[in-house]
């Protein structure tokens, strides 16, 4: 996606294929116990063996979406690889001869690719945690049934239809405005805010104040990963499909660390207190944006060291 949208459009386009693609974790949370729900009642089918059954059918639309990727997927904008012209592969050799070794440690080396990663890591890591936890959770504290409490899940997870798109809309409009000051400042705060209505929603103790919370929670931090995504394809051309690998599997590493820390099984805090403690942990982990500097555009808190004319081409090409 990085690479097929040019940066002033970048941040709503990574941000309305992820954020639909999101979207499903919602539909997820909606239909998966009703689904069991069904296999329960009509086949009269044991819990622990209907919970399997279900799973049947999320197997086979993946197995569907794999081959419609393989019929209907196209490899490059400009088409597939066997219908691309080898001239042009072999003059893009000749202008630049890199290692894929040399891509990768130039990705590594990086430092704002760490800080994106971690960053990341606090606020989709956050979100996929929130959709493991959110649905027990609300059965548990709040007595409600199985079905009502995946339907306030789902609206966790189908406000990605609106929220990180308009986090990548926000990146852009930022940029235009202030350049790359813009897009860092509006990550921080964004992703600020949502971790203080994650500290928020583990302190109310009503149903309809923790919907309401939940809800508000749910459009910052999806935001924020739409904010994330509207930064990663300024770090590094040569590099970017690294940068965006780190920056991506941050967000999975965080969702496992917050996982295990506070929601396992052998966990030492009540559910809510962990969801207040993963909400201090956003507010900590988002802190290192403002570390976060390009020579060519600057960073939060001063401005650049480079003349953009100066350095676009060996910024683009090399780094």
């Amino acid at each position: 996606m990085s690479s097929m949208f040019s940066g002033c459009v970048v941040g709503l386009a990574n941000g309305l294929a992820a954020g639909w693609a999101n979207v499903g974790s919602g539909v997820t949370q909606l239909f998966m116990p009703l689904i069991y729900t069904l296999v329960t009642t009509f086949f009269h089918i044991p819990s622990s063996i209907a919970w399997r059954i279900s799973f049947i059918v999320p197997a086979i639309l993946q197995v569907a979406t794999a081959l419609m990727v393989l019929v209907f997927g196209q490899d490059l904008p400009d088409g597939n690889y066997k219908k691309i012209q080898i001239k042009a592969l072999q003059k893009q050799e000749e202008k630049e001869n890199y290692s894929c070794w040399g891509v990768l440690f130039n990705g590594l080396k990086d430092y704002r690719g760490w800080i994106l990663g971690l960053t990341y890591g606090f606020c989709f890591g956050v979100e996929l945690t929130t959709d493991n936890i959110i649905a027990e959770y609300f059965y548990d504290r709040f007595k409600v049934n199985v079905e009502t409490a995946g339907a306030i899940a789902a609206s966790f997870g189908l406000a990605n239809f609106v929220s990180r798109p308009a986090g990548g809309v926000l990146s852009d409009e930022m940029g235009r405005r202030f350049g790359m000051r813009g897009r860092l400042w509006s990550l921080w705060v964004v992703q600020t805010v949502a971790g203080l209505l994650c500290v928020f929603l583990g302190r109310v103790n009503t149903l309809w104040a923790s919907i309401l919370v939940m809800c508000s929670f749910s459009l910052f931090v999806q935001a924020a990963s739409g904010l994330t995504f509207g930064v990663v394809p300024f770090v590094s051309k040569r590099s970017l499909g690294v940068i965006s690998g780190m920056t991506g599997s941050g967000g999975t590493i965080g969702a496992v660390v917050t996982q295990l820390l506070l929601f396992s099984g052998s966990k030492n805090f009540s559910t809510q207190a962990s969801i207040s403690l993963m909400g201090l942990m956003m507010l900590v982990c988002t802190l290192p944006v403002t570390l976060i500097y390009f020579p060519t555009w600057g960073g939060m808190f001063c401005g650049p060291s480079t003349e953009p004319e100066s350095m676009d081409e060996n910024y683009h090409l090399l780094q």
